[in-house]
């Protein structure tokens, strides 16, 4: 039977990702994993790209995962979970396991967009029976705050840095969401920490539909965002309300938004906590804001119409 989706509900199972890891304090990514954890109502058994997960929960002999967790490397996180899932299938056929469990990989954006993306598109592509979930920070975190293709325009990594030649990064971020639905996936979406009934919903509907499935959800790092260590929340709640990260899905070919602010806020409004954007709030940096605010406006427009709700 499924579990209720209710917040007592939900506090009553095991939290599967132990505290006393070594994730920055106020990091976003650990608060996403327990509610994916939390949200599955079936044995789990994941795999992990090298980056901030991986490194910060399981050093040497000791592991925060309190399920059978496999670590890969940095570019090969869906291509192990697809391994592991063929082997599950060839077990289940043979009559040697009669247990049904889920398989769930997981990947930073550099993991994701970037030196994963073959990997990931591989897996998609062939049909594995896993959920791909990438936490979203915008940047190669773990190894620098070196710009990746999931870093937002205009911001200031230190590839990327912005100063008199260059105002922080020239180019938009990547639409990696769209780009899985376009592999025909059964599903597909985004999901942030803020609305957690969103993302436990969308993450349970997952685990049910058989075939490759993708969400994408955004995970705060003070760190990399130069902010505070408690507002992990609130900015992931400023990045739906402002529809730069706006909360749908994608199942069978089908858009449906699952959260529409009931007044769509600036895009300032999200960025001025951060210090990655603290120039663009600079004399002679207008333009920027209002490029900014254009695109997020654009996207948010296309996604309305594909949706029928302009």
């Amino acid at each position: 039977m499924a579990t209720p989706l209710t917040l007592k509900e939900l506090s009553k199972k095991e939290v599967l990702l132990t505290s006393g890891h070594r994730m920055c304090s106020g990091c976003g990514a650990p608060i996403v994993v327990k509610m994916i954890l939390l949200a599955s109502d079936y044995p789990v058994i994941a795999s992990n790209s090298t980056g901030c997960l991986e490194v910060s929960t399981c050093i040497s002999d000791f592991t925060a995962w309190k399920i059978p967790w496999m670590h890969s490397a940095f570019e090969n996180s869906a291509a192990t979970a697809a391994g592991i899932e063929t082997m599950y299938r060839s077990l289940k056929k043979q009559g040697k396991i009669d247990k049904e469990i889920k398989f769930i990989a997981f990947g930073g954006d550099g993991g994701t967009y970037d030196i994963g993306l073959q990997s990931l598109s591989g897996a998609m592509e062939r049909g594995h029976d896993m959920l791909y979930v990438c936490y979203d920070n915008g940047a190669y975190m773990n190894t620098g705050i070196q710009r990746s293709s999931a870093t937002p325009y205009g911001a200031d990594t230190t590839t990327c840095p912005a100063g008199s030649v260059v105002p922080g990064k020239p180019q938009q971020r990547k639409d990696i969401t769209k780009i899985m639905a376009a592999h025909d996936i059964p599903y597909t979406a985004q999901a942030s920490p803020s609305h957690w009934m969103d993302l436990v919903k969308k993450v349970k509907k997952a685990l049910e539909i058989k075939g490759p499935k993708f969400m994408n959800i955004l995970s705060p790092c003070n760190r990399g965002w130069r902010s505070k260590t408690d507002d992990a929340i609130q900015l992931s709640r400023l990045a739906v309300e402002t529809c730069y990260w706006p909360l749908y899905e994608i199942e069978n070919g089908v858009t449906k938004i699952t959260f529409k602010p009931k007044e769509k806020k600036p895009l300032v409004d999200f960025l001025k906590p951060q210090g990655r954007f603290k120039h663009l709030f600079a004399p002679g940096n207008e333009n920027m804001l209002k490029n900014f605010q254009e695109m997020v406006d654009k996207e948010w427009g296309s996604l309305l119409k594909a949706s029928g709700t302009e």
